[in-house]
């Protein structure tokens, strides 16, 4: 790692020994041991105690498996209570934590096990697997912590920088990269999202997003967790369900599909949720219509935020303040971004360029990739998001397409969020996803790939549209129209999909 930022209060000394970040949440589980932890779709919960107590035995299961600090658990297993005691239960016995998607083929998953070479597999049923845990809750797992009568298993100290978890990215340009985060790297974003999203100490967190991924895992539930409130605890979305918690709830975070989804609910009106604190949004760029249609149907502004696997969450649009539509907002307080061009210096407000971030929540490198970490932090420790976006004089961030995205056309930088933005606000199209294909005169040609609204797009009726507030070289140099966009598990757009299977479309 190329920083050394402070601890500040995110961390606690245990005789001098930082302390793992477990243990932080460890003492408020205690402190509130009666309170609702987990409140599922059957109308049954968890209270803290019982949260507590199943750490310790799946804990206790974890060390007869002789899993000890450092060692990895990696887990495939669809989310539910003993998922996440397990994740807390790694951390507790100075392991690390390694969740695979739930979507990697039996293939993938032989990838990541011969990379991160994990002490213990948790997965269904699998024939590689140590132990099982099945989504109705048996599996081997569980059986062997329900034999657990008593623990007093003693929390393993481990220092700011140890490892807590290892996130392997989506791998959509390349081998899957294993993202490393320490006890700081949670522990401080941990802090900082409690502080700048001004939890209450009667929120009541709606989760329905997956446990495999820093948005559900890091991001939604180290919220709830830190501060021992209610977590309603949904095994996906499905927008009859989460319309019906809404009722119970005060905090939504989601991807901006959830929004699109909730849009569509026909009772979904201001006083349904007049009692909501606040609406959030991640993992893939929010629409300004998207924001626009949820101003007008809730009376809510989407607070709209940025992060990724290296880093968790980076900016955030202000709780208190303008939420501004296709922004990300300001770096969190002992955090720092900063626009660049290649050479790594500093560019002026309003120019696009790199997105590089420093700061305690950045991660320690990739894991047995000492050449790909070194290429991608500076030597000042910033690390370089692989974002490009622009910087207002306030600091505020816009993101405007990921540097592999970049459309370069005639020798002209056409960066695809700017075009996608204004294709989704016609009425003839629902959404946009701008890609760069081969082109012979222009080397690359802007192609937008649109689901419409009711009948297929045409070129010419979008760029007569454009014409006025986009160049020429931005505007597309054909359309086409698809039923829906390939999107990862987090909502995400694979535009790599879709440069593949249009690269040809040009061709002489």
């Amino acid at each position: 790692m190329l920083t050394a930022h402070s601890l500040e209060q995110s961390q606690t000394d245990i005789g001098g020994v930082m302390s793992n970040f477990y243990a932080e949440l460890e003492r408020g589980f205690a402190a509130n041991a009666g309170g609702e932890a987990l409140r599922f779709q059957d109308g049954s919960s968890w209270r803290y105690g019982q949260l507590l107590r199943r750490v310790e035995q799946i804990g206790q299961v974890l060390v007869d498996h002789e899993v000890g600090p450092g060692d990895r658990v990696m887990a495939q297993v669809e989310k539910s209570a003993d998922n996440l005691a397990l994740y807390l239960a790694t951390l507790k016995v100075g392991a690390i934590f390694v969740p695979l998607n739930t979507a990697y083929t039996e293939a993938e998953k032989q990838y990541f096990i011969e990379d991160a070479k994990p002490r213990l597999f948790v997965g269904e049923t699998h024939a590689c697997a140590s132990l099982t845990l099945n989504p109705d809750g048996t599996g081997s797992l569980a059986e062997q912590a329900d034999t657990v009568v008593a623990a007093a298993l003693p929390t393993v100290p481990r220092a700011a920088h140890d490892l807590a978890a290892i996130l392997y990215t989506s791998g959509t340009t390349g081998r899957s990269k294993g993202a490393m985060l320490s006890h700081q790297n949670l522990a401080s974003n941990a802090h900082n999202l409690c502080t700048a999203w001004g939890w209450q100490p009667d929120d009541v967190l709606l989760n329905a997003l997956p446990i495999f991924h820093v948005h559900g895992l890091f991001i939604a539930s180290h919220c709830a967790l830190l501060q021992a409130t209610p977590m309603i605890f949904l095994p996906k979305f499905d927008q009859e369900h989460v319309f019906a918690a809404l009722a119970e709830s005060t905090v939504l975070m989601g991807v901006p599909t959830f929004y699109t989804r909730l849009l569509q609910h026909p009772d979904l009106t201001p006083d349904y949720v007049s009692h909501m604190r606040v609406f959030i949004c991640g993992s893939a760029p929010l629409t300004e219509p998207t924001f626009a249609a949820w101003k007008t149907r809730t009376g809510h502004r989407i607070l709209e935020r940025y992060g990724m696997s290296e880093t968790i969450i980076n900016t955030t649009n202000p709780l208190v303040g303008d939420r501004v539509p296709g922004t990300v907002g300001y770096a969190l307080p002992g955090q720092e971004a900063r626009i660049t061009n290649a050479a790594g210096e500093v560019l002026p407000y309003g120019d696009v360029g790199n997105i590089e971030v420093r700061g305690p929540n950045v991660f320690q490198g990739y894991w047995q990739m000492p050449d790909k970490t070194a290429e991608d932090m500076r030597s000042d420790g910033f690390f370089i998001t692989g974002d490009l976006g622009l910087q207002e004089s306030d600091g505020r961030i816009s993101i405007v397409g990921r540097a592999k995205d970049l459309v370069i056309s005639g020798g002209y930088n056409v960066y695809p969020k700017e075009v996608e933005r204004l294709l989704d606000e016609l009425p003839e199209v629902q959404e946009s996803a701008v890609i760069g294909v081969p082109h012979d005169d222009f080397g690359e040609a802007v192609v937008a790939v649109v689901v419409a609204s009711t009948e297929p797009c045409e070129l010419a009726a979008l760029n007569a549209q454009l014409q006025d507030t986009l160049a020429r070289f931005k505007q597309p140099k054909a359309v086409v129209n698809v039923a829906e966009l390939p999107r990862n598990t987090m909502g995400k757009v694979q535009k790599n999909l879709l440069r593949d299977r249009f690269a040809d479309l040009f061709a002489s």
